[in-house]
């Protein structure tokens, strides 16, 4: 994909994060999003850091048909656009945007609401290793660990960690870009990178941190709240 020539308006940062799902991995009452952690939701966590990027012209939250959780939000735009898959919910929230005036050259960087570890110095990096390349990028995180292929529970083999990298979010795109690899990508798609490699496009990997994981098993709030309660605490 080219550049925006020089008579295109600046392109402008738009987020968009993720925010219907159930959350069933987590075992908590509620989609795992608002479960309390350190004293505010997971998602809470995330938009506050959003919130400290002076950068970004828009912060979307696609929710589920009916879920107010979020209203009266300061600083977000609230769209009860969520979809049956993680692809769908983001299509969607690129609809909305779109909706609103963001442009095709615009870029949108998708991030998941229950990355809460998420600090203003990477979305920073990200952006600052993005804006220039032609394709977009991700945060990810070289493989450390031996990698095991399973079979009926059992280890099945060892594949290589060499070259292997851990996708993050915030994942970074144009928005036409990103709306035309969602269109053909289906439902299995589990990130916005991946739905653009099938477009032929090689996404910049951008080097994350460990502390950027995703809150998905019951022992990951535990983790969390560690974190952020050391990093208020005088």
């Amino acid at each position: 994909m080219s550049a925006p020539s020089t008579n295109t308006p600046r392109p402008r940062l738009h987020v968009l994060i993720p925010c219907a799902g159930s959350g069933s991995r987590a075992g908590t009452p509620q989609p795992k999003q608002y479960q309390q952690v350190a004293g505010k939701s997971l998602v809470a966590h995330t938009l506050a850091a959003f919130a400290r990027v002076p950068e970004l012209a828009t912060v979307l939250v696609a929710v589920a048909p009916g879920d107010r959780t979020l209203s009266g939000q300061r600083g977000i735009v609230l769209a009860e656009c969520g979809g049956a898959t993680r692809a769908e919910t983001v299509r969607n929230g690129l609809a909305v945007l779109a909706g609103g005036g963001a442009a095709e050259h615009d870029w949108v960087l998708v991030h998941d609401a229950a990355r809460c570890l998420i600090t203003p110095a990477l979305v920073g990096a990200l952006i600052a290793a993005c804006e220039a390349d032609p394709v977009g990028g991700l945060l990810a995180l070289p493989l450390a660990d031996t990698l095991k292929r399973e079979e009926g529970g059992r280890s099945a083999g060892t594949l290589p960690r060499a070259g292997h990298w851990l996708a993050q979010t915030p994942q970074m795109f144009r928005l036409g870009l990103l709306g035309r690899a969602l269109e053909g990508a289906g439902a299995e798609v589990t990130d916005e990178a991946s739905a653009v490699e099938r477009l032929g496009h090689r996404p910049l990997l951008v080097p994350g941190a460990a502390r950027n994981f995703k809150v998905t098993w019951p022992d990951d709030f535990a983790i969390a709240e560690a974190l952020l309660l050391k990093e208020h605490t005088p």
